[in-house]
């Protein structure tokens, strides 16, 4: 009987997330290996701060403050690229696929910035690279979309994919506090960075955006040519009138083609959502994605979508089909082979052909005649009004108009929000929210 394959992995990277993929490899060793039918050998760890004390204990001959020594090492099979951004990292990944190894990311970023160039490397030298964990961390979303969803078109897939956010929106709901407020709290726990505007801006929610709408339809959409909003300027008094409406919010990525015209449309947004959609009575640091497919329907997945051991389940995930890829060459969705076919006919929707219904908060001079100057704005740029609810302001003298739209488009509705910031009754620059009917 043949002794089992020997598989090297190196780790480049050794923070929360490097040190869980260490942890739970050297945990459950010996379950993987004879699940995988091969030897796991963890050859090497790169930190840059090789004194650092850390909770996950590692002999000092196998830690380096140099990443590119692993991605470069001939005895190393597997390179987990875990350090994030998209300098060192880019040429960490690239140093391995040009060695026709396999490299295991879960660097969103990355991906979005140099996701055709990674691509094209490993296609050229026979190299593999595997991001399951770059997008809603222990949620297999981007298997199901290449694997058990292959028969499908995706119509439309939208939901919340940055814990961070969902914590907020959630704690501010339930406690009636305001942004700032849980936001420090969110800081203190580790929820949040210290510079939270990766997050709370809307940009990590747009990179995953970005790798999913390449998966989906093949084609690479830059987060700067999206629709991006963050959660910064709700309120709770937001959350009261949706309530009252019959709406959650959450900060959604929304990904929709349509197959007659071949429009894609990506976008970052604050949404509110009825209450008896699933996604809006998810809480907390969840996440939870929608996937519409012209065969299967509407399928949901919802997990944890950051953390340590979420994340380093997935990365695991990848390294286990890397190992299958190296034992039979097969059995793995190596995307250095079969990349999303490009959409050559694809083009991104213009904003009249984006529709939505909306809500529009406004901070107005508690004065006659501001709800009629309003109307006659909305009025001039071809916006329907359906309801109106004035509500106290903190602001002395002044009042809250929200006010809720029937269907429009971003063409339609950027003009009109101009038009109303110009406005000397109008205090302050308005908020806009999307209105989520998505009848799943």
């Amino acid at each position: 009987m043949s002794s089992p394959l020997t598989i090297t992995i190196g780790i480049c990277g050794f923070g929360t997330v490097g040190q869980g993929v260490w942890k739970h490899l050297e945990r459950s060793r010996a379950l993987l290996e004879t699940r995988l039918g091969a030897k796991l050998v963890l050859a090497r760890a790169s930190a840059r701060d090789l004194k650092k004390k850390r909770p996950v204990k590692i002999a000092a001959a196998k830690l380096t403050d140099d990443p590119l020594a692993i991605a470069t090492d001939p005895k190393i099979d597997i390179v987990c690229e875990l350090m994030g951004g998209t300098g060192l990292a880019r040429q960490v990944t690239l140093a391995a696929l040009t060695r026709g190894k396999i490299v295991v990311s879960a660097n969103k970023a990355l991906i979005c910035a140099h996701g055709a160039e990674i691509f094209a490397t490993a296609r050229k030298h026979g190299g593999h690279f595997f991001f399951e964990a770059s997008v809603a961390g222990g949620i297999p979303l981007i298997k199901a979309l290449r694997e058990g969803l292959v028969a499908n078109r995706f119509t439309r897939i939208y939901g919340i994919l940055n814990g961070t956010c969902n914590y907020i929106l959630t704690q501010m709901e339930e406690r009636d506090a305001p942004y700032a407020d849980v936001l420090a709290d969110a800081k203190r726990l580790g929820y949040a960075e210290a510079d939270e505007s990766l997050d709370v801006d809307g940009w990590d929610t747009a990179h995953k955006a970005s790798v999913l709408a390449w998966l989906a339809h093949g084609m690479w959409i830059k987060p700067d040519r999206m629709l991006v909003e963050g959660i910064s300027r709700i309120t709770p008094a937001d959350f009261k009138t949706a309530a009252t409406l019959g709406y959650g919010i959450k900060l959604l990525a929304v990904i929709t083609r349509d197959f007659t015209t071949n429009e894609i449309s990506v976008r970052v947004q604050p949404t509110l959502l009825p209450e008896g959609n699933v996604l809006a009575n998810v809480s907390g640091v969840f996440n939870a994605i929608s996937v519409t497919g012209d065969i299967v329907g509407t399928t949901l997945y919802i997990g944890r979508g950051a953390g340590q051991d979420a994340t380093a389940s997935a990365v695991i995930s990848d390294i286990a089909d890397a190992v299958a890829l190296l034992r039979h060459g097969k059995g793995a969705h190596h995307m250095g082979d079969d990349a999303p076919a490009p959409c050559a006919d694809c083009r991104l929707a213009p904003p009249e052909r984006i529709r939505s219904r909306y809500y529009v908060r406004l901070s107005v001079k508690d004065q006659p005649g501001v709800l009629a100057r309003v109307a006659s704005v909305m009025a001039k740029h071809h916006v329907s009004i359906a309801s109106v609810i004035q509500n106290p302001s903190d602001r002395i003298g002044a009042a809250s108009l929200v006010l809720t739209t029937h269907e429009s488009d971003e063409r339609a509705i950027g003009a009109t929000l101009k038009h109303l910031a110009g406005l000397s009754s109008v205090l302050e620059p308005p908020v806009l929210l999307r209105i989520g009917d998505f009848n799943d």
